[in-house]
C-alpha cells in the first residue's frame, strides 16, 4: 500500500505530523478522523511504498550510533518528565531528529503507539537499533509506571557505553595510525629504493657479505612471488574466518585471545565492565535476575565469557546464588565475585554491580595506557630493526669497496 505523510490537528487543537499507510487518500483521511485526527494537508509519501519503507528503515537503524540513541532517550525522558503524552513526546522528538536515522526511526515507532501499541512492542519491530536491555527495560518502566526513570537509567547506561568505547578508539588511533605509516615506508624502501640498489651491488661483480646476498633474495623472493604472498594470506584469513564461525573454533580462538599477555587482561576488564554494568541497569529497573542475565550475556563478544555466564543462569535458576556460580567458571576476576556476594547479603546487588563497573573502568583505561605504552616502544624497535638491516646490507659491500679502492 503506499504511504502518505499529513499534517493536522488533534481533538484539543494540537498540531501533528506523521506517515500511514492506506489505500487511497479518503480512506487514510477516514483512517486519521477515525483516530481523532483532522488532516489539513494529505498527500503521499516520496517513499515509493510500505515494502520499500521498511527496507529503508532496516539500514537505517544498521546506522544509527550509539550517541545518537542516547542522545533521543534522553530527550525522550525528559518530555515525559515535563508532562507530555508519550506520542506527543515521540513525535517531538522524531522532528528534532528529523535529518537524522533515528529520527526516522522514532517516526515509526509513533505510529505504532498511536494505533495503540504499548511502546515495548513497537521498539520489538526494530531490534536492529534497539537492543533487547532497551526493549526490556521500557516495558517494565511501562508496567511499573516508570517509563521516564527507565528512559534516564538507559541513557545513562548507553552514554557509558558510548564514552567507553570513544576511549578505546582515541586511545588506539595513534598505533593504527603508526603502523599504517611504518608499512607504507616499509613497502617504499623494499619496492623503490633496495631493488634499485641491490642491482647496482650485483653489477659491481664482488664478494657480497652475508647479510647483503640475504637482502637481495628476500627482494628477488617477493618481486618474484608477491601474488603467492597474496594468495596464502587470504587463504588463511578465509580457513581461520571459517574455522571461527563453528562454535568449537570461536571457542578456542576467543579462550586463546583471554591469554594473550596484556591483551587478555583488556578484552577480561572490558567484557567484565559491560557485563557489570547492564547488569546492574537491568536489575535496578526492575528486569528479574535471569532475564537480566541472558540480555548481559548476549551483550557479551567473548563466547567463553557468554558461556560461563550461561552456566551460572543455570545455577541461579535452580536456586543457587549468583556470586557462588560465578566463582565456579573460574573466568570473571575475583571482585565481581566478592562484591557481588556483598551485594546478595545486602540486598543491593545493584549498586555492587555498578561500583565492579567503575572500578574495571577505571582499571580498563590504566590497562590501555601500559598496553599503549609497551606497544609504541615496540613497534618502533621492529622498524628500526628492520630499516637498519636493510641500510647494514646495503652499506657493507660499499665499505669493502672503498676499502679495496684504497
Amino acid at each position: 500500500m503506499p504511504l502518505f505523510e499529513y499534517i493536522g490537528l488533534d481533538s484539543q487543537g494540537r498540531k501533528v505530523s506523521g506517515r500511514i499507510d492506506g489505500p487511497g487518500l479518503g480512506q487514510v483521511s477516514q483512517q486519521l478522523r477515525e483516530r481523532g485526527i483532522f488532516p489539513t494537508k494529505l498527500h503521499e509519501s516520496s517513499i515509493l511504498g510500505a515494502r520499500r519503507r521498511w527496507s529503508d528503515l532496516r539500514s537505517i537503524m544498521q546506522r544509527c550510533s550509539a550517541a545518537e540513541l542516547a542522545s533521543a532517550t534522553r530527550q525522550l525522558a525528559t518530555l515525559l518528565v515535563a508532562g507530555l503524552s508519550l506520542d506527543t513526546a515521540l513525535g517531538s522528538v522524531a522532528e528534532q531528529s528529523d535529518q537524522s536515522m533515528i529520527g526516522q526511526v522514532l517516526a515509526s515507532v509513533r505510529e505504532e503507539v498511536i494505533q495503540g501499541n504499548p511502546l515495548h512492542e513497537a521498539l520489538a519491530k526494530h531490534r536492529t537499533v534497539f537492543p533487547d536491555l532497551f526493549i526490556n527495560m521500557v516495558q517494565v518502566g511501562e508496567n511499573s509506571g516508570t517509563l521516564d526513570k527507565a528512559l534516564h537509567r538507559l541513557a545513562d547506561f548507553l552514554e557509558s557505553q558510548d564514552r567507553t568505547r570513544s576511549r578505546i578508539q582515541a586511545a588506539l588511533a595513534y598505533p593504527v595510525l603508526m603502523t599504517l605509516v611504518g608499512s607504507s615506508v616499509l613497502v617504499f624502501l623494499f619496492v623503490f629504493v633496495v631493488p634499485k640498489i641491490t642491482r647496482m651491488l650485483q653489477e659491481m661483480e664482488m664478494a657480497l657479505p652475508w647479510p647483503t646476498l640475504l637482502l637481495i633474495n628476500l627482494v628477488d623472493f617477493l618481486v618474484a612471488w608477491w601474488w603467492l604472498l597474496l594468495i596464502a594470506l587470504g587463504l588463511g584469513f578465509t580457513a581461520l574466518r571459517r574455522y571461527w564461525r563453528t562454535e568449537a573454533g570461536r571457542l578456542r580462538i576467543d579462550r586463546i585471545l583471554l591469554k594473550v599477555p596484556v591483551f587478555g587482561r583488556l578484552l577480561l576488564l572490558i567484557a567484565t565492565t559491560r557485563f557489570s554494568r547492564t547488569l546492574g541497569t537491568l536489575l535496578q529497573s526492575g528486569v528479574p535476575m535471569l532475564k537480566a542475565l541472558d540480555i548481559a550475556r548476549n551483550l557479551l563478544d567473548n563466547h567463553v565469557l557468554r558461556q560461563a555466564v550461561a552456566t551460572a543462569r543455570l545455577r541461579v535458576q535452580e536456586g543457587g546464588s549468583l556470586a557462588v556460580a560465578l566463582r565456579e567458571t573460574a573466568v570473571f576476576p575475583s571482585m565481581l565475585v566478592q562484591l557481588t556476594a556483598a551485594g546478595e547479603q545486602s540486598g543491593k546487588l545493584d549498586d555492587m554491580l555498578y561500583r565492579v563497573a567503575d572500578t574495571y573502568e577505571h582499571q580498563t583505561d590504566l590497562s590501555i595506557t601500559g598496553m599503549l605504552s609497551l606497544l609504541e616502544p615496540l613497534m618502533i624497535l621492529f622498524m628500526g630493526v628492520v630499516v637498519g638491516f636493510a641500510v647494514l646490507a646495503i652499506l657493507l659491500p660499499i665499505f669493502q669497496a672503498s676499502q679495496g679502492f684504497g
